[in-house]
Formats: structure tokens, sequence, C-alpha cells
């Protein structure tokens, strides 16, 4: 018997690190995304060669200036599906509610926000199995697209840190409610905070919206506190550090209260959660804009830089043709540039309009 037990256990532990399916699929599927992102964007072709590592080519990002996170256009991020108001509200493109969870502004975004994802859904995944991770992701990424709209401005915004901000509330949320039963505390608590604060600092730059991450921290908050009081539990060494570490003691003890689960607040929290939802969809659909009645809202996804402001507003410029150069003045602020080239597209002229201006 002792032989069987042993072997149900190797069996059982097997099954549970395959469990993790639902993040390697998220993590595939959005770097598949910037993949094609880049190769869209196509630096060395559309920026005349004005590329950060050329080498790469068709693969090499815009410069610095413009994309402080080594990645694609404003144009190429629009092209892809990233939200900004005027699409959003003037031509009603609302498909991109559902593209923007997966859009990355660089290669810095997608390496932090990705090993992060990675760092947290994987615990999360061995202990509540993919089902609910997978539930919580999508629907935590779905109301950070919502969040994020209703803050928008006139430049494009990705938003894939709304998903990891709802597996960090969820985390939270499992911390809080089986407080007594951790083995680690402080650790788990030291974890959150910083892959918390690392993601929301790089949310100041250009293009990550930190609204999305608001929004999906949350959502994963309430979420976490509907599907995940019982998870699937093993015991595990009390010396063993993890995000989510069970002692043998508190193990079982936890396996006893889940006989006495708490319905309450299960419902309470997915009454509050379907309000969110329900609210935000509503305001989003009527078009309403925050910043209108919060004027230091925008100062929550930007800090001002030489290189950009967190103004909110329309840009224009004068071009004069000459000697194949092409020179490029912003009527607003008077600066101006010379490119070696004339032939440009609309959408590289508004880029570069940006940029000057």
């Amino acid at each position: 018997d002792s032989v069987d037990e042993i072997k149900k256990r190797r069996t059982a532990a097997a099954r549970r690190r395959g469990d993790t399916w639902v993040v390697s699929v998220f993590v595939i599927i959005q770097i598949g995304v910037f993949i094609a992102t880049m190769l869209v964007n196509d630096c060395w072709n559309n920026s005349h060669g004005d590329c950060v590592l050329q080498a790469l080519g068709r693969f090499s990002f815009q410069p610095l200036p413009e994309n402080p996170l080594l990645g694609p256009s404003q144009s190429k991020l629009d092209e892809m599906g990233a939200l900004r108001r005027s699409l959003l509200t003037e031509h009603h493109q609302t498909w991109r509610l559902f593209t923007f969870p997966f859009l990355h502004a660089g290669v810095f975004h997608l390496l932090l926000n990705l090993s992060s994802v990675i760092y947290v859904g994987v615990s999360l995944e061995h202990h509540f199995g993919p089902i609910r991770i997978g539930i919580i992701y999508a629907l935590s990424a779905f109301v950070g697209s919502l969040v994020a709209s209703l803050f928008l401005q006139n430049m494009p915004a990705v938003g894939a840190s709304g998903a990891l901000y709802g597996l960090l509330g969820t985390l939270l949320s499992e911390l809080v409610w089986n407080w007594k039963f951790h083995s680690n505390k402080i650790s788990a608590i030291a974890s959150l905070v910083f892959v918390f604060v690392c993601n929301f600092v790089l949310g100041f730059l250009p293009y990550v919206d930190n609204f999305a991450s608001i929004g999906g921290f949350i959502s994963g908050f309430l979420l976490g506190s509907v599907f995940l009081l019982s998870p699937q539990l093993q015991p595990v060494a009390p010396n063993k550090g993890g995000l989510i570490d069970y002692g043998v003691k508190s193990c079982i003890k936890l396996k006893l209260k889940q006989k006495l689960d708490r319905p309450v607040l299960r419902i309470v929290s997915l009454i509050l959660f379907s309000l969110l939802l329900a609210g935000c969809l509503v305001a989003v659909l009527h078009g309403i804009n925050i910043n209108s009645y919060c004027t230091w809202c925008p100062y929550v996804d930007c800090i001002p830089f030489t290189s950009w402001h967190c103004k909110d507003t329309e840009t224009s410029c004068e071009t004069m043709v000459s000697n194949a150069q092409l020179t490029m003045t912003c009527i607003g602020n008077g600066n101006f540039r010379v490119f070696p080239f004339t032939n440009i597209s609309r959408a590289r002229f508004n880029d570069l309009c940006n940029l000057i201006c």
C-alpha cells in the first residue's frame, strides 16, 4: 500500500506540474503578437534606416526618443490594435478593447511583463488549477481595457499589464483570506510588492497604460475572492519558499476550513465585480472621459520628461521640401527637424510630427 501511495503522490505531483498550460499559452500568444508587431513595423524600410540595432533589419527598433522601450512606432501600434481616444470614440473601433491586452510597447515592456506573468502565474496555477486562473487572467485583462478606455488620450496605449495585475490582485486576495495558513508571509508580500512596483514604474513611460493595471488589479482581487478560497492543496515542506507556501499543519487546517466555506464573501465579491464590469462597460459605450473631470489623472500614467510630455494636445506640422530633404516644423512650439528623405506615408508623417512637437 505504501508503494501505491508513493506512486499516487508522484502522479499527482506530475499532473500539477503540467497544469501550467494556461499561462504558457498566454505567454506564447503575447510573444507571437510582439514579433508580428515588429514585422509590421519594419523600421528599416518605413523609417529609412533610422533605427536602433540596425543589424536586425526589419526587426530593428524605432529611435529611443521615439520609443524609449525599444519597440515600434505610434502608427504601427495603432495598426496592431492599440487604444486611442479618437479611434474608440469617433471611429467606434471597439474591437481594440480585445487587442489592447495583447500588445507590448517594446522589448523592455515585453521582458518585464512576461517574466512577471510566469513568476506569479505558474505559482497560482500550480495551486488553483488552469481553469480558474485562465478565467481570472482573461476577465482581468478585459476590465483593464475598459478602465483604461475611460482615461485615454490621443496617443496609442497598450495594456498587457492589465492581466498581470489581475494575477497580482488574485495573489493578494489569496494572502488576505488565507493569511493564517501561510508559512512564509514576508517572502510572499515582498515578492508581490516588488513585481507590482517594477511594472507600475514602467507604466510612467510612453504607451504603457497604468490604468489598465489598476483595473486589472481590482478585478483580480475580487475574482480571487470568488474562485480561490479552495485551492488544490498538497503538503509542502515547511522550509520551502515561494509565493504560495502552506506549512504541513496549516495545509491540514485549511482543508478542514474549506468544509466551512464562506459563501457570503464569494457572493459579495461577485456582485462587486459584476458592478465594476457593468459600470465600466456602460461608461465606455457612452464615451465618458474621466480626464475631463480629473486634471491630475494623466500623471498616474505619465511622468513628463525631456523627450515627451503628458498633455493631450493636437499636433500639426508644416513641411518644406528642398534638395531631396524634408523640413518639418511644429506649429505649436516652433521646433523643426531636417530629414534626408521626402517619400513618407501620412502615418509616418504623424509619427515624426508628434516626435518634434
